[in-house]
């Protein structure tokens, strides 16, 4: 119980997020390792005050919360952690289900689409999850008004779904799909990387949309409007190396639009779940997000110009190197250690550490940017 609460304590800490959370792990080994090097991290990085870490009183009451909801958490690197959303660079390092475990053993298909969605779309949606779930499939949604709703509906009348959801487990969201919720935690699962007590909030649905991209071998659109949320899921999805699936609509009806262009840049064509189930992959294709556990750089110590013992500066020095290098701009990592010329473990530690101060940000694609404002 210590070693997950202090993986709780590590995932909640102010500037440790799921890329840093993994290089943390990576570098020191368990989280009790990490929690005791991060002041000194910090200090290094240039950040006066240490960054704020739980204490093991505040994450017992996290795990009590939870379990008073009949929830669990898992943890990023234990067996019970969903494979699929594990090969995401930016996986959540901690999420909380409620529901049944076993769930997540089955294939899985996202389904996501129009909250104001047309009464085609609604039958589409809850027939479409209806086969998926008769084939043995679970269907993954975010448990909003409109295509959501349709298809965990569908998908319970035939076999189990998978609800993704922003806010905390004790915080259903919106109201009128309470009810829903309570009924797939029943029979189904409920997921989420928010804290209880987290209401949901228009910044955190990028994340929930993240957790059914994670989790699915492939996601079908069923209604999208141009430059909507549903589009933002599919695009996850298609960065991490699962299948996109659009069910196309009248080119009259604005709801139709975002689905139409998702075919026209590739997306497959899906009208019915036959054609989903026997397209969809056993895993996910192979690319940048579909990795081991922790990315490290790929320019590798022998190829990165080397450094003496005597020569070799301390990581304050290095630190101080790299942000002379950076900009707010996104930074390749490996042009980084091309441009400093020192090994890439030097850099990788002090890039560490700057993070862990505040200093700079972490993004997905092995790049980096400086913090506009660290507030130090």
């Amino acid at each position: 119980m210590s070693g997950d609460l202090d993986r709780l304590r590590l995932a909640r800490t102010t500037g440790v997020g799921p890329v840093t959370y993994r290089r943390l792990l990576a570098r020191y080994g368990t989280a009790t390792a990490a929690l005791e090097a991060l002041p000194g991290l910090a200090r290094s990085g240039g950040r006066a005050t240490p960054p704020a870490i739980p204490t093991p009183g505040e994450a017992e009451a996290e795990f009590e919360a939870v379990g008073r909801g009949h929830g669990v958490l898992l943890f990023l690197g234990t067996p019970a952690y969903p494979p699929l959303l594990a090969l995401l660079e930016d996986a959540p390092p901690v999420i909380a289900l409620a529901g049944r475990l076993e769930v997540l053993e089955r294939r899985t298909v996202g389904m996501v689409g129009s909250r104001n969605a047309s009464t085609n779309g609604l039958y589409m949606a809850e027939h479409m999850a209806g086969d998926f779930a008769a084939a043995g499939l679970a269907v993954v949604s975010g448990l909003a008004r409109g295509i959501d709703a349709a298809a965990h509906t569908g998908a319970l009348r035939t076999g189990v779904t998978i609800a993704c959801i922003a806010g905390g487990l004790d915080r259903p969201y919106p109201p009128q799909n309470v009810a829903l919720q309570a009924r797939i935690a029943e029979c189904g699962a409920v997921l989420t990387e928010a804290p209880p007590g987290t209401v949901a909030q228009a910044r955190l649905f990028p994340r929930r949309n993240r957790l059914i991209a994670g989790l699915s071998l492939g996601v079908v659109v069923v209604e999208a409007a141009l430059r909507s949320g549903s589009l933002i899921t599919a695009e996850m999805a298609q960065e991490a190396g699962r299948e996109v699936y659009a069910v196309p609509g009248s080119p009259l009806d604005p709801r139709a639009r975002g689905t139409n262009d998702l075919i026209r840049q590739g997306a497959r064509l899906a009208e019915t779940a036959a054609e989903v189930i026997a397209d969809l992959p056993l895993s996910p294709a192979a690319g940048d997000a579909a990795g081991p556990l922790f990315r490290r750089p790929r320019l590798s110590e022998a190829q990165a110009p080397l450094a003496t013992q005597e020569e070799a500066p301390d990581e304050a020095q290095v630190a101080a190197r790299l942000l002379e290098l950076m900009s707010p701009a996104p930074t390749d990592i490996d042009a980084l250690i091309r441009a400093a010329g020192l090994p890439a473990a030097l850099v990788m530690g002090a890039l560490l550490s700057l993070e862990v101060a505040g200093r700079i940000e972490t993004l997905l694609g092995n790049k980096v940017a400086l913090l506009a404002d660290p507030g130090h």
